[in-house]
């Protein structure tokens, strides 16, 4: 007979990580860590693309409680980051709790029970009272689907799924796409393939990023007074909640983060045509902003070419673009980013109360929950990085932290209940919630009018968290037991 878990958790990213750290410092709860793979890391095992890297100081964009003193530059690259997370299954002893090789891709709610069962590909069975859903929204790669592309005969991939051994040395490149992973990914490559496409159907906005690496002596600092790191921390932090207003409603901070780019442009690109179509054409904050210093430098480059004319269509060698131009392409790289809106695209099927499939209901309605964390119909089912917990200002991990403290005390009162209760967020709260979320959002950058990854296909913003952090901190501290309703009493 299988075990029944108190907290079964799938996915060992930073989420589940982090989720775990806090059941086993605040909790006695029984627990496991379902991982698909057979290592840990989530979008940091995955994206080992050139020049990966984040976009978030390194400071911020670790656990609080789980502080590094060690980072060796403001913005880390991937490795330095996988590494954080590694320390972290050691420091906390976390290696025995998760069970690799374990890709969930069905789990149903036994209402007669009050308890979940996952099923894993391999025919695993998993019983639990709860399941911390931390699967990401960064692993369900966007591949468009263009013309003729069967057609083609050289060698592609999405930049998530990086082929280590194509050696772009004097190739041909084309990259489709101009996102965070591009413009990481261009400055990199561009020292040594042969002649590098880049296709480009809208321009990102770009600021300055300003890394740099830290010194040794700083590193000492942080290890042996750990205070000065936190303060550290606290002052980037709220930097970035400052930077954050200007996505909020159009002020003078907007203004003068849009001066900032433009001179960015004007500084990096001497040539007007290149700087023309380097302009965006949308207000700055409606689609992701980007950090570089040698992403626009790289395109100064002679075999670098920015193409603005869309894909017609492909044939064997390469593709042809809307005024009829072919290029030749011996390896294409999509960075054209994730189907982050849309839960369907995860490879897992939930079936809630009454057998309500979560995700076929959230394709027709649009994704949401309640705090991002809680979904009606579906008790016991918590999500980390739910519905509208996206930020376009601060760090995801902040986000992850309030949503640790909310689902502790989810558990916590649960305890309290007799252990055959279950409880399930009502639908007038979640819906509650979620209009006044969305009235806020009317009336931000994100809805000025661009189409982004943000939005739903419906149309409707169920990516991001409409404000500040520390908003979302203070109002997650812990459940509202109102908003449940207690089955099986």
């Amino acid at each position: 007979m299988n075990e029944i878990l108190d907290v079964a958790i799938i996915g060992a990213g930073f989420g589940g990580i982090g989720a775990a750290i806090r059941l086993q410092k605040d909790t006695s709860f029984t627990f496991k860590i379902l991982e698909r793979s057979s290592s840990i890391g989530g979008t940091w095992r995955d994206n080992i693309y050139p020049g990966c890297g984040c976009d978030v100081p390194s400071h911020l964009y670790s656990f609080s409680f789980a502080p590094n003193p060690s980072w060796t530059q403001v913005f880390s690259k991937q490795e330095e980051i996988l590494e954080y997370m590694y320390s972290l299954i050691n420091k906390f002893k976390l290696e025995e709790a998760i069970l690799y090789n374990s890709n969930i891709t069905k789990i149903v709610y036994e209402s007669s029970k009050n308890r979940w069962r996952l099923t894993a590909t391999n025919g695993q069975i998993y019983l639990a009272k709860t399941v911390i859903s931390a699967i990401g929204p960064l692993n369900v790669p966007n591949v468009p689907d263009l013309d003729g592309f069967s057609k083609f005969k050289g060698q592609y991939f999405h930049s998530s799924e990086w082929n280590q051994s194509t050696d772009l040395t004097n190739k041909n490149v084309a990259i489709v796409g101009t996102g965070a992973s591009a413009i990481q990914i261009v400055p990199e490559i561009a020292k040594k393939v042969k002649a590098l496409q880049l296709y480009q159907r809208t321009a990102p906005w770009v600021l300055p990023k300003n890394n740099r690496s830290i010194p040794s002596w700083k590193q000492w600092l942080f290890r042996r007074l750990p205070i000065i790191q936190k303060f550290n921390r606290g002052r980037i932090y709220w930097f970035y909640e400052f930077l954050g207003r200007s996505l909020f409603s159009d002020n003078r901070l907007r203004k003068l983060t849009k001066k900032v780019a433009l001179n960015h442009i004007k500084k990096s690109i001497a040539d007007p045509e290149l700087r023309k179509k380097v302009t965006p054409n949308y207000e700055i904050g409606c689609k992701r902003r980007l950090p570089s210093d040698d992403y626009y430098p790289a395109l100064t480059q002679k075999k670098v070419e920015l193409v603005t004319d869309s894909i017609r269509s492909f044939d064997q060698c390469g593709i042809i673009d809307e005024k009829g131009i072919h290029r030749e392409v011996d390896v294409l790289i999509w960075a054209t980013g994730f189907k982050v809106a849309e839960f369907e695209n995860r490879g897992l099927q939930v079936l809630g109360r009454q057998q309500k499939d979560l995700f076929e209901y959230w394709k027709k309605e649009g994704p949401e929950a309640h705090w991002g964390t809680c979904i009606a119909g579906f008790p016991g089912l918590l999500f980390v990085l739910g519905p509208n917990t996206g930020l376009g200002h601060n760090s995801q991990l902040h986000i992850m932290e309030s949503q640790f403290n909310y689902i502790i005390d989810y558990l916590n009162y649960l305890h309290t209940l007799p252990p055959t209760v279950a409880l399930d967020v009502k639908k007038e709260a979640q819906k509650r919630f979620n209009q006044q979320i969305q009235e806020q959002l009317e009336t931000m950058v994100w809805s000025s009018g661009c189409k982004s990854w943000y939005l739903h296909p419906s149309g409707k913003n169920a990516t991001l968290w409409p404000g500040h952090t520390y908003i979302y901190r203070k109002q997650t501290l812990k459940i509202n037991p109102e908003d449940f309703e207690q089955l099986g009493t």
